[in-house]
């Protein structure tokens, strides 16, 4: 059992529990990001098994017919392990997710696609691999895949100039990992400043698809305006129990769609003792999330 503080960020242990949860955002306008809990597997049978896992997800959206996609982590499918593992079963998932089975039809979703799968990203030893991997899938599914970027890596300004030729979406986040200063930005200003420099970037440049992965009110309120400026689509995204009531706030309005992004799985225990442990700042702001949320 999952217990009261934990539970505030974690849909519960089952997929079932996860697709109950996604229906009642879904009935306050907010749609769901699906991440079954697993990372940094060193052997290939839980590395497969949470692949196969992704791939009943896909077809169970579509069967709930939920307003979901689903986001899995590379090390989550075999990249500690090697990347031809890697590689296959993110192949596997993004095959199944736009087979006919996971559009809701025979042939094709209401938005004429399947559903769509988001590649996370990890520490900066990854970003090569994900970047390449959500190319290859981004030209083969015409864009139905998407891949998340780091304001706090010091590339990742460059690498949205190679990813803005490209279909599919585009998640920026300020990053959550402890990087090597050499190749990252330290300092939260310089952070900040960096975050309001790519999407600004992606605005311009982006024919759509532009995700803001913050929780900040400055960041939202930002690309709020870019968008008056631009037109750009964009949506926005938030963990499970951080501002919720602004994600419903939020969804309210016309010109942006929102998406909670939704850990589940048995592994919740080290999901959120990690991301505690992951830098102090972690846990004030779970504790603020809590008690503003």
């Amino acid at each position: 059992m999952i217990p009261p503080i934990a539970s505030n960020f974690v849909a519960g242990e089952t997929p079932e529990a996860a697709l109950a949860h996604v229906e009642g955002l879904n009935d306050r306008g907010v749609a769901g990001i699906l991440n079954l809990l697993g990372e940094h597997y060193e052997e290939r049978p839980p590395a497969d098994a949470d692949a196969d896992a992704y791939v009943d997800l896909v077809e169970a959206i579509a069967e709930r017919d939920v307003d979901a996609c689903v986001s899995v982590k590379s090390s989550q499918i075999g990249l500690d392990i090697g990347d031809d593992v890697f590689e296959e079963n993110l192949a596997r998932i993004v095959e199944a997710a736009n087979a006919p089975s996971a559009t809701g039809s025979a042939e094709t979703g209401a938005d004429g696609t399947g559903t769509f799968v988001w590649i996370d990203m990890e520490d900066h030893e990854t970003t090569d691999v994900t970047l390449d991997a959500f190319e290859r899938h981004a030209v083969e599914t015409d864009g139905n895949v998407g891949v998340c970027v780091q304001a706090n890596l010091k590339r990742t300004r460059e690498d949205l100039e190679r990813l803005a030729a490209l279909p599919g979406k585009v998640r920026l986040v300020k990053g959550a990992y402890d990087e090597p200063a050499e190749i990252s930005y330290k300092r939260k200003a310089r952070v900040d400043e960096s975050y309001r420099d790519c999407l600004a970037y992606m605005f311009e440049a982006f024919d759509d698809g532009v995700a803001v992965g913050s929780h900040d009110p400055a960041m939202i309120e930002y690309a709020k305006e870019l968008y008056a400026d631009h037109g750009t689509p964009y949506e926005v995204q938030m963990l499970t129990g951080v501002r919720e009531s602004a994600q419903f706030e939020l969804a309210a309005e016309d010109d942006v769609k929102v998406y909670q992004y939704i850990p589940y799985g048995s592994k919740w225990f080290s999901y959120f003792y990690r991301r505690i442990r992951e830098r102090k700042s972690n846990a004030l702001f779970a504790l603020r999330a809590i008690v503003g949320k």
